[in-house]
This record gives structure tokens, sequence and C-alpha cells, in this order.
């Protein structure tokens, strides 16, 4: 599947950004052969279930300039790298403990020329500012995130949706919402996108 799915779902991108999204492929092809950041399997598959994944915060939320997201786990730069180009005005902080894995985002973020965004080799819990989101995907179960995050959300809110953590989740999720134990909002990424990969996919976001 190519980058063109991106743009069915985002009409509204500049040449610019179309170019950033296009070149990603490739970018990534040439450092998973290097360091191993996504499975082999996927990276033909890498703007369904990577880039596309990625986006459907977009979806949910519209970040604004002056906003601070952190990425926590970032890995090879999910869902971080698509958001800090989807929206340029913000800025993104990636952060990532495996060395290797920040090495690949910021090798990308560099052959991409993205500007609107920081990677750190360290623990989320090692960071002191404040963020108005905090986004991540797949990193670990919604109440150890909540545990390691809440304090550097931003009790200040400039955007239309209260700040909070934002997960990208799959499968069942009823036992570690349970375990949670504070309000939360459940959405299926299937009511954004259509592909049959998205049927289990889900955001959860935890509101400050």
């Amino acid at each position: 599947m190519d980058a063109s799915i991106i743009w069915n779902y985002f009409p509204g991108l500049s040449d610019h950004q179309k170019h950033q999204f296009l070149q990603l492929h490739d970018l990534y092809k040439y450092w998973n052969d290097r360091i191993n950041v996504i499975s082999r399997k996927d990276i033909h598959e890498l703007y369904l279930r990577h880039v596309l994944h990625s986006l459907a915060i977009a979806r949910f939320v519209t970040f604004i300039p002056r906003q601070k997201i952190l990425d926590i786990g970032t890995g090879g730069g999910f869902p971080g790298i698509p958001l800090s180009i989807m929206f340029p005005d913000t800025q993104f902080h990636l952060v990532d403990s495996v060395g290797k894995k920040i090495r690949v985002a910021s090798e990308i973020v560099k052959a991409l020329s993205i500007r609107n965004i920081q990677l750190s080799h360290k623990r989320a819990e090692e960071l002191t500012e404040q963020f108005d989101f905090i986004v991540t995907r797949a990193v670990a179960r919604a109440r150890v995130i909540w545990n390691w995050s809440h304090q550097k959300i931003s009790q200040r809110n400039i955007g239309d949706i209260d700040n909070g953590i934002i997960c990208l989740k799959g499968g069942d999720l009823t036992e570690e919402l349970r375990e949670l134990n504070r309000p939360y909002i459940e959405l299926q990424i299937g009511d954004y996108f259509n592909e049959p990969f998205f049927e289990t996919k889900k955001i959860i976001y935890i509101p400050r």
C-alpha cells in the first residue's frame, strides 16, 4: 500500500507534507535493514500499519501552534514523526530508552528536515518539562503510562480538548481499562478508517 492512502483520508495536505510522507518508505526501508525497529514483514505495509495508524490521533484531535506533545517510547518515531509532519507548527518531543531506536528516528527527522521535533535517549520519568498531550503506541498498559507521565501534563489548556494522554492500542482492553481506575474515552479507529487492519484498533484518551 502506497502513500496515497494518507491523502485519501487527509486531502488538505500541502505538497511539502506529501513529499515528506512519500519519503518515509525508502528511509525506513534503508534504516530498518541496518537497525531493526519495525517488523520486517511490516515494512511493505508501512503507510497502513504505522503511518496511518499514527495519524488516527489526528482524526481525534487537531493539535495547534504553541502546544507541546510528548511521544513516550517512540521506537522508530511512531506516532511522533507522522504527527509532526501533519502538525508542523506544533512542538513534539520524542523519547525512547533504547538508543538505536532514537538513532533511527533522529536520522529520519534529519533526512526530512523536520524542524518541530526534539529527540531524547532517556526514559519519560527523567523529563522535567510539562506537555499539553502525551501520545503513545502500544508501549505499556494504560495504568503504567498514567503513572509514568501524568505529572508531566500541563494544567493549562489552550486547545479545544482537555490536556491528557492519548494511547493507540488494540484488542480486548477490558481488564486493562478496569485497572486504570480513572475516567477515559475509548474510540474505535475503524470509525475513522475503512481498512480491516483497524477493526480492532482503538484510541484511549485519558484526560488529565
